[in-house]
């Protein structure tokens, strides 16, 4: 079958489809797994949350030197939280869950933002988490200081495997928030205003609410 009676026989998607492929746009119905919004938006907030999750436990434990502080003091270890060996890692984990949760009202120039926002607090827990790794006993001096009244204390530091997980939630946070990007390409306009304005046309076919009717008595318009 061919001309015309091909032509009538051809489905009104691949027409869509096509128009949306030259245009650059991901054609609909064809969203990946990674790129749906729930999905990024979710692996965002649970990775930033395990940053935070970390600070909540014992990153250092430190041992006095008992020729310093006497037997009895130095047998007990102090525990140190990540709150305090590393105090920006509390602050920035809850920035980039903040970022994640606006990436999914945000628009296309405010995404970019949040972004790199998203990745700049990401590198931040990672620096400081590893700042804790490279020197511990500074790290704990804070906390040993608070316990014993005596700063400058030397101790034997031992570093459990919280800082080690709050850097590789601080690097697998960095990459999610680079999928931002392109997979903001497949997701829909939520609001009016990211809508293309085009002069004269129709309102979108559909039921109206109380809202919408009251958008359009602003502008003018008869919603009847």
């Amino acid at each position: 079958m061919s001309g015309p009676e091909a032509a009538a026989g051809r489905p009104k998607t691949a027409g869509k489809a096509g128009k949306a492929a030259k245009a650059g746009r991901p054609a609909k119905g064809s969203t990946p797994v990674w790129a749906r919004k729930s999905n990024l938006v979710l692996l965002i907030t649970l990775l930033a949350l395990a940053a935070f999750g970390t600070t909540t436990q014992t990153w250092l434990t430190a041992t006095l030197d008992p020729n310093q502080m006497g037997q009895a003091a130095a047998q007990s270890g102090i525990p140190v939280q990540g709150s305090k060996a590393a105090t920006a890692v509390t602050a920035l984990a809850l920035v980039a869950l903040a970022g994640g949760l606006a990436a999914a009202i945000a628009g296309k120039i405010a995404r970019w933002v949040i972004t790199a926002i998203i990745i700049v607090a990401s590198a931040g827990v990672v620096t400081a988490a590893a700042a804790v790794l490279a020197d511990p006993l500074a790290a704990a001096q804070g906390t040993i200081a608070g316990a014993t009244g005596v700063s400058g204390s030397q101790a034997h530091v031992e570093v459990t495997a919280f800082p080690v997980l709050a850097v590789v939630a601080g690097c697998l946070l960095a990459l999610a928030a680079l999928l931002l990007l392109p997979a903001s390409r497949y997701w829909k306009t939520r609001t009016k205003y990211d809508a293309p304005a085009v002069a004269g046309t129709a309102a979108a076919s559909g039921p109206m609410d109380e809202i919408d009717s009251w958008d359009r008595l602003s502008r003018g318009e008869d919603p009847t």
